[in-house]
């Protein structure tokens, strides 16, 4: 082979190239046909499936079982008394309630107002920032990473010059302070840089993935009124759920209690108390309902992986028909047990990782022995992701079981030798330096606005930085969803080249880019004789 010919990639996803020694390993073993699965599909993960509606049920019954018991009391446990007559506690008739009334202040008004604003032009910002990743990408990168030092030095140097100026801020905080204050956020700032610098040569490379993934994403617009609908409807879910664990605290009743006076004496006095099931079902509604929210992340990215995949494995210049209507059909029935058990495994995850960061915090185990459990921890939750991240991408393409997917994807990923490192570290990160700089450059006008037509005063700030909040969650949603596009994409990338085959030829062309592992390049080096 020449030295023209090594230099191009159109090898690795030019259709005849199946019978290369690339993809000789899928051959070699008995690997089932890697396609989307366009027809019905059996029943995946069952176990999983009846123990979270097991757990859901239980929920709700015995939460209605808590509305049907609960005593009135509860409400008035300070009103009652106890009557030495009977020994029991009453109901005194001396007391009465009042009401105060409140008129609402500006601070609050300006508050709604502004929330309720950025609340409907999140909606527009995100549809913008996706016409512009499709059209635009490599403009809009390039014109927002110098913001990425400029308004963290800018709000640094802003608050130092207005605490200087502010009496009450310079009494409280004093110079040294200040300047320490000031001289760390410039580090950071400093640290940003470099990692910008150090990454510098792989952002046009990042540019034309997002582009990509932009236009996937936009080809199926559907998604994002889709997926902000069921996050709607797991709240709707959770409604009644937070009325029954309220109404289970009126379970109980009001009892008297016996307390030692001040001079040694004993009085009786009121207090409730409540049934000894109550904590019980606090917790079982708690673990139901982390549960839920962990199987409605994995719900939605399985909508989109099945709604992409279609996407690009359709023929070029069709649209595959009903493809999110099939992808929700997917989703909550034949592979609900297969969300059910992610969920279950992401939701331990995120619990685990809680519980070793506080003990970070707390120290509970000192010295050494500290340093083991967190190695191990983070080590086992780092596999478990790693494990995880491709598994609901899979399965919502073959329709497979959990523990199936997540053996078949590490088996395609290995056997082409493909990375996705480079896909999931730089590109998020510039998707969130994008956001956050549209969240700032908004909060900054939304300031601007509220000091020229409001009479609030140090709140102004308050206000806009819970705007640039709100803005910031919303947009961290679509960035999460653009992040699903690219790990999905990256999947069908993966069965192309398994297979032989390029359905978006466009991806390809990309894709074949990334970095490559080490193992990849041994490989490369080993076969070039066969195919030279």
């Amino acid at each position: 082979m020449g030295s023209g010919d090594e230099s191009k990639p159109s090898i690795l996803y030019d259709p005849s190239s199946a019978s290369q020694p690339l993809l000789s390993a899928a051959a070699d073993e008995s690997y089932p046909p890697i396609n989307y699965q366009h027809g019905p599909r059996p029943l995946r993960d069952l176990p999983a499936l009846v123990l979270f509606l097991l757990l859901s049920l239980s929920t709700i019954a015995l939460g209605l079982v808590a509305v049907a018991r609960r005593n009135p009391a509860a409400s008035r446990a300070s009103s009652f008394v106890f009557d030495p007559a009977t020994s029991s506690c009453v109901l005194s008739s001396s007391n009465s309630l009042s009401f105060s009334s409140s008129s609402s202040s500006p601070f609050l008004k300006d508050l709604s107002w502004t929330l309720v604003v950025t609340l409907l032009l999140a909606g527009p910002i995100a549809l913008a920032v996706l016409w512009l990743l499709r059209h635009y990408a490599k403009q809009l990168v390039y014109a927002a990473l110098p913001f990425f030092i400029l308004i963290p030095a800018f709000v640094n140097v802003y608050w130092f010059a207005a605490c200087a100026l502010s009496h009450g801020c310079r009494h409280s905080f004093p110079l040294a302070y200040r300047i320490l204050a000031l001289i760390f956020i410039f580090l950071l700032i400093a640290i940003i840089l470099w990692i910008i610098v150090a990454n510098w040569h792989r952002v046009e490379l990042t540019v034309r993935i997002v582009r990509i993934a932009a236009a996937a994403l936009a080809g199926n617009m559907s998604l994002l009124a889709v997926l902000p609908a069921l996050g709607l409807g797991l709240l709707v879910y959770f409604a009644p759920v937070v009325v029954f664990l309220v109404f289970s605290t009126w379970n109980g009743k009001v009892v008297p209690k016996v307390k030692e006076g001040a001079s040694g004496g004993e009085y009786y006095l009121c207090v409730w108390r409540q049934d000894g099931w109550v904590p019980a079902y606090f917790a079982l509604a708690i673990i139901t309902m982390v549960w839920s929210v962990a199987v409605m992340v994995e719900a939605q990215v399985y909508v989109i992986s099945g709604t992409i995949a279609q996407w690009y494995f359709s023929k070029e210049g069709s649209k595959p028909s009903r493809s999110i209507r099939s992808s929700l059909r997917n989703a909550f029935g034949p592979s609900f047990g297969t969300v059910c058990f992610s969920g279950m495994v992401m939701g331990a995850i995120r619990v685990v990782r809680a519980v070793v960061d506080s003990a970070k915090q707390e120290d509970v185990a000192p010295g050494f022995v500290n340093l083991v459990l967190k190695c191990c921890a983070n080590f086992l939750l780092s596999a478990f992701d790693f494990v995880n991240k491709f598994t609901i991408n899979f399965a919502a393409i073959m329709g497979e079981g959990y523990c199936s997917s997540s053996k078949m994807t590490y088996e395609l990923l290995k056997r082409n030798l493909l990375s996705a490192v480079f896909v999931e570290t730089v590109s998020t990160r510039i998707l969130a330096g994008i956001i956050f700089v549209l969240s700032a450059l908004y909060a900054i006008a939304v300031y601007a606005i509220l000091k020229a037509v409001s009479a609030l005063g140090v709140e102004t700030y308050l206000v806009a930085a819970l705007a640039w909040l709100l803005l910031m969650v919303v947009l961290c949603y679509f960035v999460h969803v653009l992040d699903n596009v690219i790990d999905t994409i990256y999947v069908c990338y993966a069965i192309d080249r398994d297979k032989g085959e390029a359905c978006k030829q466009e991806v390809h062309e990309v894709y074949v880019l990334l970095p490559v592992s080490r193992n990849r390049r041994a490989f490369l080096n080993d076969r070039t004789p066969f195919v030279a």
